[in-house]
């Protein structure tokens, strides 16, 4: 697709990768922590398809630094990073912005990424970095790119906060998605790619073409701008975004010949068996899973406590498209089901962190016209399955039939009621113990010890040790639908 439209286009082209590149299938999964591989074995496909620039997404930094630069050193073209700094405000990945000239149109192209990483990551990651307001920074340098430029595109690792057309906020505005107000806010902008989100959008906003091509390749976005010589400078007299589908399209020879042994490797990995299963964990109903407890969420919440020595764990289904597990279990299975890389924190909470947490988890479902459904709040503009988390080591029911801050109305650990006062030790990912999903009472400070390996490695570690799996559950949360 990507040489077709070169191969078609009427005027110049330039290529951009939009970030999350690193990090998200097994292939990345297994160059980064099977066998002896570097990062070129996974980057070279970029190099191959000419790109002219990159940004970062908010995974690339899942693996650590060191493996970031091994891939930006990898990379033939340069990455662009203008709102991750230095303590001391300098640029840390390369310039903030570049101006390419192609058949004598200058186009600067500022490169943009999501500033909620700390809320995610490592903080060993990115405690010698600061992250700064895309919305801010894009007002910084536009100007100075429009002086100097034909013609300025925004390719922005974010997504959109607000409704495209009416501007009413689609999510609390917390930051992590400013690509509504760059459009609406900054003028001066021809073209803004965005990210993030996995949304399909290729439409205009303020007038600015903007595209988002979902994610796992599904799509490639285009914007095509027209131009028009006024002066000495060329200005946008018109513009269309669009999406080409890559379903159906047929595989180019070059790159399926590039990773035919790599792929062969990784298949093979994906097939070893890593256990077996006494009954059924496997995810029939993904709704009904989150409504009464699962033996596979039983069974993660198991191996999260046994690797923290934490006694109440909370983990979540992550989307619907896993299916727990049949009889056997390979490790295409863990990691299809488990598909974050995510690593554990055990945080030390109080009696009135948890009954909070317990209240947000409880604001995903809504009863309407008699039936239980995920709220739509969660579901639009981004699934957020993630973030509904179900609970192991206490007692407790959530009422959905009650006003938001009132669902919770048993919460007991070890048989007895839990008291504001309390002090808990609760395992979860990180991305949870430091806030993430909005849980504002989880906060990086409250961390007391950590596991720095990822949950995929963590659950093959366990099947070692419990070869023979039992699908059981000990029911230890209700929700009340009517």
């Amino acid at each position: 697709i990507i040489k077709k439209i070169k191969a078609e286009a009427k005027g110049p082209v330039i290529q951009i990768e939009n970030g999350d590149f690193i990090q998200g299938s097994p292939l990345s999964y297994y160059v980064r922590k099977q066998g002896h591989h570097v990062a070129n074995d996974l980057t070279k496909v970029l190099n191959y398809l000419e790109y002219d620039l990159g940004i970062l997404g908010n995974h690339e930094f899942n693996y650590g630094l060191d493996y970031l630069r091994e891939a930006i050193e990898s990379y033939n073209h340069p990455i662009i990073c203008a709102n991750i700094l230095s303590k001391t405000g300098e640029q840390v990945f390369g310039e903030p912005y570049r101006i390419i000239e192609k058949e004598g149109v200058k186009i600067a192209v500022l490169g943009l990424t999501t500033p909620y990483i700390p809320k995610w990551e490592q903080p060993a990651t990115v405690k010698d970095l600061t992250f700064v307001s895309a919305l801010e920074t894009a007002q910084k340098y536009v100007p100075e790119m429009r002086e100097k430029a034909d013609i300025v595109v925004v390719t922005y690792h974010g997504g959109f906060e607000s409704d495209l057309e009416t501007g009413e906020p689609t999510e609390l505005l917390t930051g992590e998605n400013e690509g509504y107000a760059i459009a609406t806010k900054v003028p001066g902008i021809d073209a803004l790619v965005t990210g993030h989100q996995h949304r399909v959008i290729a439409t205009k906003v303020n007038g600015v073409p903007v595209i988002q091509p979902g994610y796992r390749g599904a799509y490639v976005g285009e914007i095509s701008l027209q131009v028009e010589k006024e002066g000495d400078r060329y200005v946008v007299v018109n513009s269309q975004a669009k999406l080409h589908e890559t379903a159906g399209v047929k595989a180019d020879p070059k790159v399926l010949e590039m990773f035919e042994e790599l792929q062969a490797d990784v298949e093979n990995w994906l097939d070893t068996p890593v256990g077996t299963v006494v009954g059924d964990m496997t995810i029939t109903d993904p709704q009904q899973a989150r409504l009464v407890e699962h033996p596979y969420i039983e069974f993660i919440n198991k191996v999260q406590m046994e690797a923290t020595g934490a006694d109440i764990s909370g983990t979540a289904l992550f989307n619907n498209e896993g299916r727990g597990f049949g009889f056997k279990i390979a490790m295409r299975d863990v990691i299809t089901n488990y598909i974050y890389p995510n690593t554990l924190a055990v945080l030390k909470i109080s009696g009135e962190d948890l009954r909070l947490a317990l209240e947000r988890v409880a604001t995903y479902f809504i009863v309407k016209d008699g039936e239980v459904q995920f709220n739509p709040k969660y579901i639009e503009p981004k699934p957020q399955y993630y973030n509904y988390d179900m609970y192991e080591g206490i007692e407790y029911t959530l009422d959905f039939t009650k006003p938001f801050g009132e669902r919770v109305t048993r919460l007991d650990y070890h048989g007895a009621p839990v008291q504001d006062t309390d002090e808990l030790e609760v395992v979860t990912n990180q991305y949870r113990a430091v806030g993430g999903g909005n849980y504002a009472m989880f906060k990086p400070e409250k961390i007391v010890r950590e596991v720095q390996i990822d949950m995929t490695e963590l659950i093959a570690d366990y099947m070692k040790k419990h070869p023979v799996l039992e699908a059981t559950t000990n029911q230890n949360f209700k929700t009340i639908i009517k």
